[in-house]
């Protein structure tokens, strides 16, 4: 039995809802029209607006978030169309569909990116200047620098940091959101400079029309032919390369359980997995896939172990067990590795 099937059983899922499995994703005539995404993206439209801003990005269902390089389009992620996959996102993947607020603070990043793409500021010395250069490499991994004030905070994990285009669209973000004060919140910052350059260009083009109106969808739904099994499935190759966790880890985690009776240890982390998932994420940038099959390799090991956590004990633990994972996240960052061998 695969590990997804074993998953599948292990999910909490009706019978409704495990029939989707073998449709094909185009298969399940997905729309924005009438859900919840209509009324987020009319949200956002109505803040371009108050902004000055006439530019209204096209948003469309697809694979996951992004906005295609150079192209003024948002695409959003297909489960976030239905309540049934976004119920089934979470319990196959251990993480969250996006709530309404994360949905909006994505919208906002992505439509920055499309602003950018749709008046060509990537081309303008000044943005060069303030951002960094447009065609830097694209790193699939990035080391951030936690708590900088070069940079804004908006996307957890310090994503502004990634590269200038994810800056820019970052700084818009937190731009165009309502109440975020960042008047105040960046006075005598270096990220106040980025702040006063988008406020000047949404005043010079937001009247405007784009130069760009180019509508080139990157993987939309409709183009996504495999079933929602075959979607899934491949969290499958999760965990199968070594991480290069050592032996010695073991003495860690004793540690941290060092009980023989109590509530099992696996079961304790996986009712934790998404929790620790989301800070670990916000606070050190490391990858959720990663970082996902980190969490997943610790919890294999205190199987093995036969751990349990002591009675009474379980906030302690769970501050244990999120101190030792950044700390393995930090090595990763600095070393390449989650711990020298």
């Amino acid at each position: 039995m695969t590990e997804f099937r074993e998953r599948i059983e292990r999910a909490p899922l009706d019978a409704t809802v495990l029939a989707l499995l073998p449709r094909r994703i185009s298969d399940l005539q997905l729309r924005i029209a009438g859900t919840r995404l209509e009324g987020l993206i009319g949200r956002v439209y109505r803040e371009l607006d108050a902004a000055g801003i006439r530019f209204r990005p096209k948003c469309y269902l697809a694979d996951e978030w992004g906005c295609p390089t150079g192209v003024p389009v948002v695409g959003i992620p297909f489960y976030l169309a239905d309540p049934q996959l976004a119920r089934i996102e979470g319990e196959l993947t251990g993480f969250e569909a996006e709530s309404e607020a994360e949905i909006l603070m994505y919208l906002r990043h992505e439509t920055g990116h499309a602003f950018n793409y749709a008046y060509r500021l990537y081309l303008d010395p000044e943005w060069t200047r303030t951002f960094g250069s447009f065609r830097r490499p694209y790193p699939e991994e990035y080391r951030p620098e936690p708590f900088s004030d070069r940079f804004v905070r908006h996307i957890p994990g310090w994503y502004a940091q990634r590269h200038p285009d994810e800056d820019f669209a970052e700084t818009f973000a937190v731009w165009l959101t309502p109440k975020s004060d960042w008047q105040t919140l960046y006075a005598g910052t270096p990220a106040m400079e980025k702040l006063l350059y988008v406020e000047r260009v949404a005043r010079q083009y937001g009247p405007q029309e784009p130069l760009v109106t180019d509508e080139y969808f990157d993987e939309p739904v409709e183009r996504l032919r495999e079933t929602l099994a075959e979607w899934y499935s491949h969290l499958d190759q999760r965990g199968r390369r070594s991480l290069g966790l050592p032996r010695l880890l073991h003495t860690d985690l004793r540690r941290l359980f060092p009980s023989g009776r109590g509530v099992s240890a696996e079961s304790f982390m996986v009712a934790y997995r998404s929790r620790i998932l989301y800070e670990v994420n916000y606070w050190t940038g490391m990858d959720l896939d990663r970082l996902g099959e980190l969490i997943d390799a610790l919890i294999e090991r205190i199987q093995a172990l036969g751990l349990r956590v002591a009675p009474g004990q379980e906030s302690r633990t769970l501050i244990g067990v999120v101190a030792l994972v950044t700390t393995l996240v930090m090595n990763y960052h600095y070393t390449n590795q989650f711990a020298r061998r």
